[in-house]
Protein backbone atom coordinates (compact mmCIF):
# COMPACT_ATOMS: atom_id res chain seq x y z
CA UNK A 1 0.00 0.00 0.00
CA UNK A 2 0.95 3.56 -0.69
CA UNK A 3 1.21 6.68 1.32
CA UNK A 4 -0.47 9.95 0.48
CA UNK A 5 3.42 11.12 -0.08
CA UNK A 6 4.18 8.28 -2.19
CA UNK A 7 1.27 8.94 -4.36
CA UNK A 8 1.91 12.95 -4.78
CA UNK A 9 5.80 11.96 -5.62
CA UNK A 10 4.72 10.10 -8.13
CA UNK A 11 2.34 12.51 -9.55
CA UNK A 12 5.43 14.99 -9.67
CA UNK A 13 7.79 12.65 -11.21
CA UNK A 14 5.45 12.76 -14.03
CA UNK A 15 5.23 16.17 -14.46
CA UNK A 16 1.54 16.48 -13.05
CA UNK A 17 -0.03 18.84 -10.34
CA UNK A 18 -0.95 16.75 -7.24
CA UNK A 19 -4.66 17.30 -7.30
CA UNK A 20 -7.33 16.25 -5.40
CA UNK A 21 -8.77 14.54 -8.90
CA UNK A 22 -5.24 12.98 -9.65
CA UNK A 23 -4.66 11.78 -6.32
CA UNK A 24 -7.55 9.75 -6.18
CA UNK A 25 -6.67 8.00 -9.31
CA UNK A 26 -3.71 7.37 -8.39
CA UNK A 27 -4.55 5.85 -5.19
CA UNK A 28 -7.17 3.76 -7.29
CA UNK A 29 -4.25 2.55 -9.66
CA UNK A 30 -1.57 2.03 -7.20
CA UNK A 31 -2.88 1.54 -3.75
CA UNK A 32 -3.49 -2.23 -4.20
CA UNK A 33 -1.96 -5.68 -3.36
CA UNK A 34 -2.89 -6.60 -7.01
CA UNK A 35 -2.03 -6.15 -10.25
CA UNK A 36 -4.84 -3.94 -11.66
CA UNK A 37 -5.92 -4.40 -15.29
CA UNK A 38 -8.45 -1.73 -16.52
CA UNK A 39 -9.65 0.64 -19.38
CA UNK A 40 -10.04 4.63 -19.08
CA UNK A 41 -13.60 3.48 -18.53
CA UNK A 42 -13.72 0.71 -16.37
CA UNK A 43 -11.11 2.94 -14.26
CA UNK A 44 -13.73 5.65 -14.50
CA UNK A 45 -16.66 3.52 -13.07
CA UNK A 46 -14.28 2.59 -10.04
CA UNK A 47 -13.08 6.21 -9.34
CA UNK A 48 -16.75 7.53 -9.40
CA UNK A 49 -18.46 5.24 -7.86
CA UNK A 50 -18.25 6.50 -4.65
CA UNK A 51 -17.25 9.77 -2.78
CA UNK A 52 -17.89 13.23 -3.25
CA UNK A 53 -15.37 14.52 -5.82
CA UNK A 54 -16.68 13.64 -9.67
CA UNK A 55 -13.82 13.03 -11.80
CA UNK A 56 -14.25 13.51 -15.68
CA UNK A 57 -13.46 11.02 -18.21
CA UNK A 58 -10.85 13.30 -20.04
CA UNK A 59 -9.12 13.72 -17.06
CA UNK A 60 -9.04 10.00 -16.03
CA UNK A 61 -8.05 9.37 -19.78
CA UNK A 62 -4.99 12.33 -19.73
CA UNK A 63 -3.56 11.05 -15.97
CA UNK A 64 -3.50 7.58 -17.47
CA UNK A 65 -1.85 8.83 -20.93
CA UNK A 66 0.61 10.80 -18.41
CA UNK A 67 1.02 8.01 -16.62
CA UNK A 68 1.66 5.40 -19.36
CA UNK A 69 4.58 8.28 -20.77
CA UNK A 70 6.20 8.40 -17.26
CA UNK A 71 6.20 4.27 -17.30
CA UNK A 72 4.09 3.81 -14.15
CA UNK A 73 1.32 1.74 -16.24
CA UNK A 74 1.72 -0.23 -19.59
CA UNK A 75 -1.21 -0.07 -22.62
CA UNK A 76 -1.45 -3.90 -23.33
CA UNK A 77 -2.50 -4.63 -27.11
CA UNK A 78 -5.09 -6.69 -27.89
CA UNK A 79 -7.39 -7.78 -30.97
CA UNK A 80 -10.26 -5.58 -29.72
CA UNK A 81 -10.51 -1.51 -30.10
CA UNK A 82 -9.95 -0.58 -26.40
CA UNK A 83 -7.00 0.14 -24.39
CA UNK A 84 -5.91 -1.60 -21.49
CA UNK A 85 -4.07 -0.47 -19.42
CA UNK A 86 -1.62 -2.59 -16.76
CA UNK A 87 0.01 -1.52 -13.09
CA UNK A 88 1.93 -4.37 -13.06
CA UNK A 89 5.35 -2.43 -15.25
CA UNK A 90 7.48 -5.50 -15.18
CA UNK A 91 7.84 -8.30 -18.22
CA UNK A 92 4.69 -10.29 -17.92
CA UNK A 93 2.58 -12.20 -20.44
CA UNK A 94 -1.60 -11.85 -20.62
CA UNK A 95 -4.38 -14.19 -21.25
CA UNK A 96 -7.24 -11.92 -22.87
CA UNK A 97 -10.91 -13.23 -22.50
CA UNK A 98 -12.81 -11.26 -25.25
CA UNK A 99 -15.98 -12.49 -23.83
CA UNK A 100 -15.39 -11.18 -20.02
CA UNK A 101 -13.18 -8.34 -21.20
CA UNK A 102 -10.57 -9.43 -18.75
CA UNK A 103 -7.09 -9.66 -18.65
CA UNK A 104 -5.05 -12.08 -16.36
CA UNK A 105 -1.03 -11.96 -15.90
CA UNK A 106 0.68 -15.25 -17.64
CA UNK A 107 4.48 -15.10 -15.85
CA UNK A 108 7.25 -14.37 -18.39
CA UNK A 109 9.27 -18.08 -17.56
CA UNK A 110 5.55 -19.73 -18.61
CA UNK A 111 5.92 -18.56 -22.68
CA UNK A 112 8.73 -20.15 -24.59
CA UNK A 113 9.18 -18.89 -28.18
CA UNK A 114 11.43 -20.56 -30.37
CA UNK A 115 12.55 -18.19 -32.28
CA UNK A 116 11.80 -14.28 -32.38
CA UNK A 117 12.44 -12.56 -35.87
CA UNK A 118 15.30 -9.79 -36.37
CA UNK A 119 13.83 -6.01 -36.34
CA UNK A 120 14.39 -4.24 -38.69
CA UNK A 121 17.44 -2.54 -39.92
CA UNK A 122 18.26 0.16 -36.91
CA UNK A 123 15.87 -1.01 -34.43
CA UNK A 124 16.29 -3.01 -31.13
CA UNK A 125 13.63 -5.03 -29.62
CA UNK A 126 12.85 -2.96 -26.32
CA UNK A 127 10.11 -5.53 -24.86
CA UNK A 128 8.42 -8.65 -26.09
CA UNK A 129 4.68 -9.75 -24.96
CA UNK A 130 2.18 -12.50 -25.56
CA UNK A 131 -1.23 -11.85 -25.65
CA UNK A 132 -3.02 -15.02 -25.41
CA UNK A 133 -6.88 -14.58 -26.60
CA UNK A 134 -9.42 -17.23 -25.11
CA UNK A 135 -12.50 -18.02 -25.61
CA UNK A 136 -15.07 -20.54 -24.26
CA UNK A 137 -15.57 -24.15 -25.58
Amino acid sequence: MQQKKEIINKLRSSNLRPTKQRILIAKKLFDRKKTFHFTAETLNQAVNKKGDIKISLATIYNTVEAFKKAGHIREILTNNSKSYYDTNIKSHHHFYDSESKKLTDIDYQDVILDKIPNPPKGKKIKDLEVVISLQNK
